[in-house]
């Protein structure tokens, strides 16, 4: 089954991969959750605290699950098949693959719903809906939003569309040229971001909001944020990464790659608490929050009434909805390799299936925001229930397993062949922090995270 290069065919080139792989990283969480989650637990502290987890915990999984993905040629389930047989070892195994694959068609059924509502802000924003508007207008117009399931769904359903008329055209005509319009096109507007944020917004007070090094407020609590952020900022242990390894080139090296992946999508996420910061701070009246409402409310309140905000505020909001739609492809990627290999569909067929399965799941979420707000699964609505599901259970527990197969399983040099570019003492210290840190590390943020859950 293996082969130098699977049926799928592979990224043009090293760069095509990092900015595919940068773009499966690049979502929500970086465009507001990572710079909010810094501001609050200490600004540069934090951020020093998140580097660290990047290198000890993402980076060294990150290269694992890549290396795993060029090894087996495949998709995750397939390549874990592949390996494990090859290996002799026992089927089980195979859950790393089937949890990943599962856990971003999940993933994306609500992920597209929280799309849909930055696409529906495109028209909002354009046509002057927030032009002076107030916190409780705001509030209003979002409330509103929810509150209509036909509209959630018509978005929901037109982003689907465009995350599957992508990746129907497969690695070189869809994925490979997706990413190197939409990435560039991210980073575009994101400096036009930084721009306008520098130039009309209060930038003195966001720079030290987002980076003043306040030891003080940070606590064990957000040091475990930055350990869990740092692990699913680079879409570990959803499949993606894996699918993507499986498309690299052969003569490209891992190590660096995967450095130059986690470089650029923690610079992205600073680079956006510069850019929305100083906007958020320009009104007086708006204090930071936390969740959806930051995005949907205080920052149209915010653009609404600022010289310029609603041109540069619908900006904003294409740029969520391409990091949304950089991440989505690659949700759908891993799901859709596996049907083309096992079961003999044509991508087009493959990637229709599993966008009306995700489309139909999705309505779950879609409800859970009017309709079904009051039935919760132990204590969560729908939503929040498929978030803490995939987010808090599966990503961690296939992070895990991709770091014991690796670290503990795999023949040793086995691995030494997959990253022979790699010198003796990178090698080894990274095998060390597999085999050691990095489970310890994403078992710490596992257990916590079901601890505060239903403690």
């Amino acid at each position: 089954m293996n082969s130098k290069r699977g049926i799928h065919g592979a990224w043009s080139s090293r760069w095509t991969f990092i900015l595919a792989a940068t773009g499966s990283a690049v979502g929500l969480g970086n465009i507001w959750k990572f710079p909010y989650i810094a501001g609050e637990n200490g600004g540069g502290a934090f951020v020093l605290v998140y580097l660290l987890c990047i290198l000890m915990v993402g980076m060294p999984i990150m290269m694992a699950e890549v290396m795993l993905g060029r090894c087996g040629r495949h998709s995750p389930i397939n390549t874990m098949r592949y390996l494990t047989e090859k290996a002799g070892l026992h089927g089980a195994w195979n859950a790393i693959g089937w949890l990943g694959v599962v856990a971003g068609l999940m993933i994306l059924s609500y992920y597209a719903v929280i799309a849909g509502w930055a696409l529906h802000y495109i028209g909002h924003m354009a046509s002057g809906t927030f032009q002076g508007v107030s916190a409780e207008k705001a509030d209003s117009i979002f409330n509103t939003l929810l509150a209509d399931r036909n509209t959630l769904i018509f978005w929901q359903t037109i982003f689907l569309l465009l995350t599957v008329t992508v990746v129907i055209g497969g690695v070189t005509k869809g994925l490979g040229v997706a990413v190197r319009v939409l990435m560039p096109q991210l980073f575009v507007l994101l400096v036009l971001l930084l721009v306008f944020g520098y130039q009309q917004g209060d930038f003195a007070r966001g720079f030290s909001f987002l980076f003043s090094f306040n030891y003080k407020a940070l606590t064990w609590e957000g040091v475990l944020e930055a350990l869990g952020h740092a692990f699913f900022t680079l879409s570990l242990g959803m499949g993606a990464i894996m699918a993507y390894g499986a498309y690299m080139p052969e003569h490209a090296r891992i190590g660096r790659t995967v450095v130059a992946v986690g470089f650029l999508d923690t610079l992205i996420a600073l680079v956006a608490g510069l850019a929305i910061f100083p906007i958020v701070f320009a009104n007086p009246t708006i204090e930071p929050g936390s969740g959806p409402g930051l995005m949907f409310v205080s920052l149209p309140v915010a653009f609404g009434n600022m010289p310029g905000g609603l041109l540069f505020g619908s900006v904003f909001f294409v740029l969520v909805t391409l990091a949304a739609w950089s991440s989505a492809i690659s949700l759908i990627e891993p799901a859709v390799a596996y049907l083309v290999e096992s079961r003999n569909f044509h991508r087009i067929t493959a990637n229709l299936l599993l966008g009306l399965l995700a489309w139909v799941v999705g309505l779950g979420s879609v409800l859970s925001f009017n309709v079904w707000s009051e039935s919760l699964i132990a204590g969560f609505n729908f939503f929040e229930f498929m978030d803490f599901l995939t987010s808090s259970v599966m990503l961690p527990l296939t992070g895990l397993f991709i770091a014991i197969f690796v670290g503990w399983i795999m023949r040793p040099q086995s691995v030494r062949d997959e990253l022979s570019d790699e010198s003796d003492r990178v090698f080894w210290l990274w095998r060390i922090i597999v085999r050691y840190v990095s489970p310890l590390a994403v078992l710490v943020v596992f257990v916590m995270g079901i601890y505060k859950t239903f403690s």
